[in-house]
């Protein structure tokens, strides 16, 4: 077989960088509920066309972040308890059983990478990052990995990639940062002692927790 030859390979489509740039925007506040998203606006900014743009908007659609409207364009779609309990429940469904799953599989190396998204949660959560939810995402799916197949890991991906913007919400309020750093190192201490179900009565409080205090908030 001959050696190809050689051209210059981009790992990231501007669609797919554009996405990221909007979704964070979106996450953060930067861009509020319910206000229109003007593909023109945006093409212009980044002097890019349309295309690209659009392919963005429709990834943040599957995402849940923004909704299509008929002759009106894209908006970004409210935080509603509606949405909140879709997402919860069906992470209280999968995500403990999971995660005992995941303790019980879990190497040596899977442990220091658990412990390792904890510190950089923790981190995160010191400085106030505002990007602090996507830390809080790697650490629930680094616990879930080690058994996890492909589909398992697929739909938790997308559960809490739409969470993220109710987690990021539930961060805000009171006290929360300091109770959640607790519940997160007993959950870490209690998966790599393996008790699978401790694990999961644990990680069923956490998110159920999270879930009461959105309904509180999210009238």
């Amino acid at each position: 077989m001959s050696t190809p030859q050689k051209t210059r390979l981009v790992s990231r489509s501007i669609s797919d960088q554009l996405y990221d740039v909007l979704r964070e925007q979106i996450l953060n506040g930067e861009v509020g509920e319910g206000e229109p998203i003007r593909q023109d606006g945006i093409a212009a900014a980044f002097e890019i066309s349309k295309i690209p743009v659009r392919e963005a908007l429709v990834r943040l659609q599957q995402d849940g972040l923004v909704s299509l409207h008929p002759k009106r364009g894209f908006f970004v779609t409210p935080l509603t308890r509606k949405e909140a309990e879709d997402v919860f429940h069906l992470r209280l469904l999968i995500e403990p059983e999971a995660t005992a799953l995941g303790a019980q599989s879990a190497t040596e190396e899977d442990a220091k990478k658990a412990q390792a998204c904890l510190e950089e949660l923790e981190s995160a959560v010191a400085r106030q990052d505002p990007r602090r939810g996507v830390y809080n995402r790697l650490f629930h799916l680094a616990l879930v990995q080690p058994a996890a197949g492909p589909t398992t890991i697929h739909v938790l991906t997308l559960l809490n990639v739409t969470a993220d913007r109710y987690v990021r919400f539930h961060m805000h309020m009171q006290d929360i940062d300091t109770r959640a750093n607790q519940e997160h190192r007993e959950l870490m201490a209690c998966w790599l002692a393996g008790n699978k179900r401790e694990i999961e009565k644990l990680m069923r409080k956490h998110i159920q927790t999270t879930l009461d205090d959105l309904r509180g908030a999210l009238k």
